[in-house]
């Protein structure tokens, strides 16, 4: 039990609940919310391929920034001691083959998909690139996974195997810019606590470059917009059951507001607090997406 807690600790949970939510949400709108059994293999393999990739992902980073997280982020099994780097790399190098063989058992597509997601998340831990250095590079790297990739690339390896086409319906785009300006915010908001280890490391965040005020007011009004984005083509241009996405998307707009408002951005717990609060509202759009396709 020790270990698996420990395992769990490793992947960043609120990173593995974030893929569980997209990758199954995403299945569920290519089905458009029927036979969802029928495709059970493609969602198993595809969600299998996608953590694996994850962990991968979120353990280069660990383990690259193993130093730094001894002052940001002390409890990661890595800066506690916890797990040795030998079994980090155990974990790593096992999550990249199951990454890469499920996402082949899935499709080509897929895979292909995966591979390119995998390089981004060497490049943004690693040399030479270390796109993680730079506030504005680090943020395209989580936008362009997070938000298009993975909305956009996944949704068509879905529709391509369970439809045989590559159609993109409206929703998935409003989906996908949604999620981009989130992924920006993420990108921003996760740098907040961390300022004292990214100063002495030379991460140049924008949290760092411009203040935490700057970089919270900045994450808050891009996905104030996407709210707003939401609301306006829910309203303006679909006609399926659209004050279900209205009513859901103001009353969450209105808890985003009141959790900016309740953070204090010089209690480091506080903003931590804060940010984790955040994902909640980006598992949120995904299950609120899923649920309208099946209404």
């Amino acid at each position: 039990m020790k270990a698996l807690k420990i395992l769990w600790q490793f992947s960043r949970p609120h990173t593995i609940i974030g893929s569980v939510c997209s990758i199954s949400a995403l299945y569920i709108i290519a089905c458009n919310g029927t036979g969802l059994l029928q495709h059970g293999w493609l969602y198993t393999t595809t969600l299998i391929a996608a953590l694996a990739c994850n962990v991968f992902i979120v353990g280069i980073n660990q383990i690259a920034d193993v130093e730094m997280d001894k002052i940001n982020k002390p409890y990661l099994p890595l800066a506690a001691r916890t797990l040795s780097r030998k079994n980090a790399l155990a974990i790593v190098y096992a999550s990249l083959a199951m990454a890469l063989v499920f996402a082949f058992m899935a499709s080509l597509f897929y895979l292909g998909l995966i591979v390119i997601i995998l390089l981004i998340g060497i490049a943004y831990s690693l040399p030479p690139l270390y796109l993680k250095q730079h506030h504005l590079p680090a943020a395209l790297a989580i936008t362009l996974v997070r938000g298009l990739l993975v909305n956009v690339g996944i949704f068509l390896h879905f529709q391509k195997t369970i439809n045989g086409n590559y159609n993109l319906p409206g929703h998935i785009w409003c989906l996908a810019f949604f999620i981009m300006a989130f992924s920006i915010a993420i990108a921003w908001f996760k740098d907040l606590p961390d300022t004292e280890g990214d100063e002495k490391f030379n991460v140049k965040t924008l949290a760092v470059l411009y203040s935490k005020k700057n970089a919270l007011t900045g994450g808050t009004l891009l996905v104030g917009a996407a709210y707003v984005l939401v609301l306006l083509w829910s309203f303006f241009y679909t006609a399926k059951d659209p004050w279900f996405l209205i009513i859901t998307h103001g009353s969450l707009f209105v808890f985003f507001l009141l959790n900016y408002f309740s953070v204090q951005l010089e209690d480091k717990n506080s903003v931590k607090k804060f940010y984790l609060r955040f994902w909640v509202f980006f598992f949120a759009e995904y299950i609120l997406f899923a649920v309208w396709v099946m209404l």
